[in-house]
């Protein structure tokens, strides 16, 4: 059940159409998932700085049970989200940011329950 949380210092205007299921599509097959257990919030027109700057930016929070544990899967996945934000947001490889967080089974609930007995 991946979590993706897009912030950006753009306004909402200036984002494509639909850019929340766009995200949820590219996730679904970046990470090997069924487009039904992805989960995306969009926060646009945020105060950000990064690296030291206030030009517009963005980073993306990608959370994700067993898909984003090691380098290698990280480097792998980092490189496809970002050609997917540059497209979609239209900001420089350096405008942009990725942090990457493994999921236990347990830390999620759903259903009154948590995944580790779904």
């Amino acid at each position: 059940m991946p979590f993706l949380e897009l912030d950006t210092s753009l306004p909402a205007e200036r984002l494509p159409p639909g850019l929340a299921q766009t995200l949820c599509t590219a996730a679904a097959d970046i990470l090997g998932k069924p487009a039904e257990r992805v989960n995306v919030t969009v926060r646009s027109g945020l105060p950000m700085v990064l690296s030291g700057s206030a030009e517009p930016c963005a980073q993306l929070v990608v959370s994700s049970i067993g898909v984003v544990g090691t380098a290698e899967q990280n480097q792998r996945h980092s490189a496809r989200f970002f050609d997917v934000l540059i497209a979609q947001l239209g900001l420089g490889p350096e405008r942009i940011v990725i942090r990457f967080y493994p999921l236990e089974p347990w830390q999620i609930g759903k259903n009154r329950t948590v995944m580790t007995f779904l």
